[in-house]
């Protein structure tokens, strides 16, 4: 993004126009994450609810209280570590204290850092570099084969490890000997996680591995989402993978040896790759489930894809749209020791299991099976390819081109009605001003519009917390954050931020998209997530520690994409909390009536999302167009199903307006509890629809108070996803079940688990029936 001015105007979108960067940056006030930010804490102190004026939110790591010099000879480890863990590194918060209320941004300047021993992330903690001039962390020769940076609040295991950042830094493992198997990071976490234009340099024809995943105190991988905006150079891997499923997203991989090396994965889709100088693009050798990859380039490479089947779903494999030159083999089957394809696929590839129109309800095996489909215009740049965008951090913008909410008197205590001084700073900033919202809670009793004009940045997840009557009325749900009114084009942007209850609000959408971009991403949400409970600063987190739900509809829906609705959004987290982040953990019984719904019909980008935990679906495309989802992840409420007291879709009632299901599938099973369990994934009518790799996860049953010895299940659901209404032009590729007795019903058949063993229980590797192929 170029140096552009304010006020903006919408018909002209100037957000969205290059131009050359000032050579001269003199006049230039840094505004995110330097000099503004650090005026706004100075001024307006620390969140209120913390009652804790000593508790730095904003942490420089050159300020003299943690003494960094970044003179790359200094040894600033300890410096930087002591910034991470200011006011959070007490043995409270590392045992599961109030995680979600100390939060940090750790911001390192410009230089570089001589790291001798592992730094330590925690939860809750954004460790950010100047944008503008990029900060290295250089591995001292004596750091071995210890990360730079582990992420890791290491007495939480892995899929625990949530709200950790780390954007615009360069990891340089150089200084160790290339017969070392360095690491420059290790990053073992879950949802609501970002790398974001993190580049890392390593040795060539070396063993250092750029990312790894390993941690927690169960040593695993974690649950992630989405990591990507990128370059990675040199060294024996890129990435290792460890996870149960990801979206790895716009990253080149010049010189490693093997690019992704996958030790286990149950879903991984992979878009906007770029291979170049490797020996291996990607190898499968490890315990690997579903992956796809698309849009995607290699050059010089000696094998794209080095993958493994064995019959099982395990192995199963989807390419895209994927340009090669000067390389080798594109997949080379290794188990088999054969080339299955070479050179560029211009359609879709699979290997895998396949339900295609006319072919056996059982599903049908692809050895190596070509389809022509046609993406709908309106979800593709002029290249072809599916749109990405890169979250906007606004650091060639000068500081006098922000508006503070509290500056202009927001509280954000928690407790304070912030509503109408929050309206009047978006209606008077829109077009004009960037919206700076410093961390806290932000309580709001009436909906906030958001005009078009509008840019909204966070910081470490300020939060928007619904509270009042005004949420209270299920049968007239209203959203806290309405963005634009039906049928409005312009720009409206929303970055590291987070909403949610108050309290139980049966009548709460926490967000409303109406509005339509000029071009793709003018109507954009990045690392904004949902939390309904899980935290001590929600009445939820009391009232719904107990299994009695009925009481405890705490929200009528997280996301709403009305008709005239066009957002794009990547790395969000619709979290209904199973436990709580803070005092202890304690287990959470909340019934969120739904997580997305999806209606927009001009084009809606999904890319790297997670919705949890809500009571009739976590994924409902009702009657939508032109919609993109690139990695979708769910977990069924732990609270359903056998023993529960409530059988979906109570403790709601259906609601035709919002197009919920009625289970009326379940007419046939009434007795059956494992029926009425929310699906992961409903999908009514529609076309134009293109979905990559779902993990699509059940793990209890009838689950109070942390049981979970008893109430896990292996198999915990009968249905997991439903097509009805015969969508159109519908693809859906990688689908990954676990618990399930039946991976999809599609109205009057069922693809069942039994026929479609693989990855973590079950894997389809293309599920075509709705979709119009040229073989």
């Amino acid at each position: 993004m170029g140096n552009n001015s304010l006020p903006l105007d919408t018909d002209l979108p100037q957000y969205f126009i290059d131009e050359p960067l000032d050579e001269d940056r003199s006049g230039l006030t840094p505004t995110f994450p330097a000099q503004f930010w650090r005026e706004g804490i100075e001024q307006n102190g620390v969140p209120a609810f913390l009652n804790d004026n000593s508790f730095p939110v904003w942490r420089n790591v050159k300020d003299a209280e943690y003494g960094a010099t970044g003179d790359g000879n200094s040894d600033d480890t300890q410096s930087i570590q002591r910034a991470i863990n200011a006011g959070s590194a007490t043995q409270w918060r590392y045992d599961g204290g109030e995680l979600t209320i100390r939060p940090a941004l750790v911001y390192i300047p410009g230089g570089t850092y001589r790291i001798t021993k592992t730094l330590t992330s925690l939860i809750n903690t954004m460790i950010i570099g100047d944008p503008l001039n990029p900060p290295t962390l250089i591995a001292d020769s004596s750091l071995g084969t210890n990360s730079i940076i582990w992420a890791s609040d290491q007495r939480q295991p892995a899929t625990n490890q949530f709200f950790q950042v780390i954007r615009n830094i360069h990891f340089d493992t150089t200084r160790i000997a290339a017969s070392v198997r360095a690491n420059a990071l290790n990053w073992p976490v879950s949802q609501a996680c970002q790398l974001l234009n993190v580049n890392i340099t390593m040795p060539d024809y070396s063993q250092h591995v750029g990312i790894q995943m390993v941690g927690g105190n169960d040593m695993t991988g974690g649950s992630g989402t989405i990591l990507g905006d990128m370059t990675i150079t040199g060294g024996g891997i890129g990435i290792l993978l460890n996870n149960q499923q990801y979206n790895f997203k716009t990253i080149v991989f010049n010189g490693c040896n093997v690019a992704i090396s996958i030790a286990h994965v149950f879903s991984l889709f992979m878009q906007g790759l770029t291979f170049l100088n490797c020996e291996i693009g990607i190898d499968t050798q490890g315990s690997t489930g579903s992956i796809s990859l698309i849009d995607s380039t290699a050059n010089f490479v000696g094998t794209v894809i080095n993958a493994h089947y064995f019959g099982d779903g395990n192995g199963s494999l989807v390419v895209e749209r994927l340009a090669i030159q000067n390389s080798g083999s594109t997949v080379y089957l290794d188990n088999q020791k054969r080339v299955v394809i070479s050179g560029s696929i211009s359609d879709t590839w699979v290997m895998g299991n396949a339900y295609i129109p006319g072919g056996p309800n059982t599903g049908a095996f692809q050895s190596s099976s070509n389809y022509s489909v046609q993406r709908s215009p309106s979800l593709v740049n002029s290249a072809g390819d599916f749109c990405l965008m890169t979250q906007p951090q606004y650091q060639d913008y000068d500081s006098s081109q922000f508006v503070n909410v509290r500056s202009l008197g927001a509280i954000g205590d928690g407790i304070f009605d912030d509503t109408a001084t929050i309206q009047e700073i978006l209606n008077s900033a829109a077009g004009s001003k960037i919206v700076y919202v410093p961390q806290g809670t932000y309580s709001i009793s009436d909906t906030l519009m958001v005009p078009p004009g509008t840019r909204i940045v966070g910081e470490v997840w300020s939060g928007l917390s619904a509270s009042g009557p005004n949420f209270a009325d299920a049968s007239n749900p209203r959203p806290l954050l309405k963005i634009g009114n039906t049928g409005e084009v312009g720009v409206a942007q929303i970055s590291d931020m987070l909403l949610t209850t108050a309290d139980v609000l049966p009548g709460a959408i926490l967000m409303e998209v109406n509005m339509a971009g000029f071009q793709p991403g003018d109507v954009g949400m990045w690392n904004t997530h949902f939390r309904i409970g899980g935290s001590a600063q929600t009445k939820v987190y009391i009232d719904c520690a107990a299994e009695n739900t009925e009481n405890c509809r705490a929200a009528f829906a997280m996301l709403h994409v009305t008709p005239s609705g066009s957002p794009y959004i990547e790395n969000m987290w619709g979290w209904t909390a199973d436990h709580s982040l803070d005092s202890g953990g304690n287990n959470q019984n909340i019934a969120t009536g739904r997580g997305a719904l999806i209606e927009g019909t001009v084009a809606t980008w999904m890319v790297g999302t997670a919705f949890e935990h809500n009571t009739l679906y976590q994924y409902n495309i009702n009657n939508a167009r032109n919609v993109f989802i690139g990695m979708q992840q769910t977990e069924t409420p732990y609270w359903q199903g056998l023993g529960s007291l409530n059988n979906a879709p109570q403790p709601w009632t259906f609601n035709l307006t919002y197009g919920d299901p009625t289970y009326a599938n379940c007419v046939q099973f009434t007795s059956n509890q494992q029926c009425y369990m929310a699906w992961a994934q409903h999908v009514s009518g529609g076309s134009n629809l293109y979905i990559y790799n779902s993990a699509l996860w059940s793990f209890f049953n009838g689950m109070n108070n942390g049981d979970y010895s008893s109430k896990s299940c292996k198999v915990c659901q009968l249905n997991m996803a439903y097509i009805t209404s015969a969508p159109s032009n519908f693809y859906w590729y990688n689908v990954d079940t676990l618990g399930a007795t039946n991976m999809i019903e599609d109205e009057y058949f069922v693809a069942a688990r039994y026929w479609n063993p693989g990855g973590w229980d079950g894997a389809i590797a293309a599920y075509l029936r709705h979709g119009s192929l040229g073989v």
